[in-house]
């Protein structure tokens, strides 16, 4: 399976209106393929939407995207261009020992999202540290996702945690470092790290 991550640069104060517009729409795009997640920023690049797709091929995501687009209901896609700035998105492959996605899932009202780049010829070795280390992260609170970019921006590690709170964000980080579990521990460095603290729409399978 892969997964496809798309971020909408937002104007300014416009969250608000783009997820309305995306509720609304959604019912029909839902009729084809299903959300992994939804989310909107509240520390990192503000005014961001943060969406996770996931299909079993870039063939299936061509074919759905083109039906959806299609629908005689036009709904979709939703008529929100006014509100965005400028969009990106990269596919994704998950580590080898990530479990797919299982459907809907509540895992708490905050989400960390983690972007490392590494170096040229890095991001082999450094997914399978950090798949050889993620059943023990993940022991202790269900880790989202770890992925490596396939396409768009390449070199990156992207990893997705849910937690409850930021009090239970505080705890699970403390137990995971006092027994060692994580960060795994290897011979790569990131030469650049981004991480965006988020919020699940409403209408996010993950929250």
């Amino acid at each position: 399976m892969l997964y496809e991550i798309r971020t909408y640069n937002l104007k300014a104060g416009a969250v608000a209106a783009y997820e309305k517009l995306f509720a609304a729409g959604y019912p029909v795009r839902s009729r084809y393929s299903l959300l992994f997640g939804a989310w909107h920023t509240e520390i990192g690049p503000l005014n961001q939407v943060v969406q996770i797709w996931g299909y079993q091929s870039l063939q299936q995501r061509a074919d759905i995207r083109k039906a959806a687009a299609s629908d005689p209901s036009g709904a979709w896609p939703p008529d929100d261009a006014h509100l965005i700035v400028s969009q990106e998105n990269d596919i994704l492959t998950p580590v080898n020992t990530m479990t797919e996605w299982q459907g809907p899932q509540q895992w708490g009202s905050l989400y960390e999202l983690r972007m490392y780049t590494y170096g040229y010829g890095e991001i082999g070795r450094v997914a399978e540290t950090f798949a050889q280390a993620l059943p023990g992260r993940s022991a202790i609170y269900p880790v989202a996702g770890i992925w490596t970019s396939e396409l768009g921006n390449m070199n990156r590690l992207y990893q997705l945690f849910p937690y409850k709170n930021w009090a239970h964000r505080d705890a699970a980080r403390a137990e995971i470092r006092g027994k060692g579990l994580w960060p795994p521990h290897g011979d790569d460095h990131p030469v650049q790290q981004l991480v965006r603290h988020m919020a699940p729409a409403e209408y996010s399978p993950l929250h």
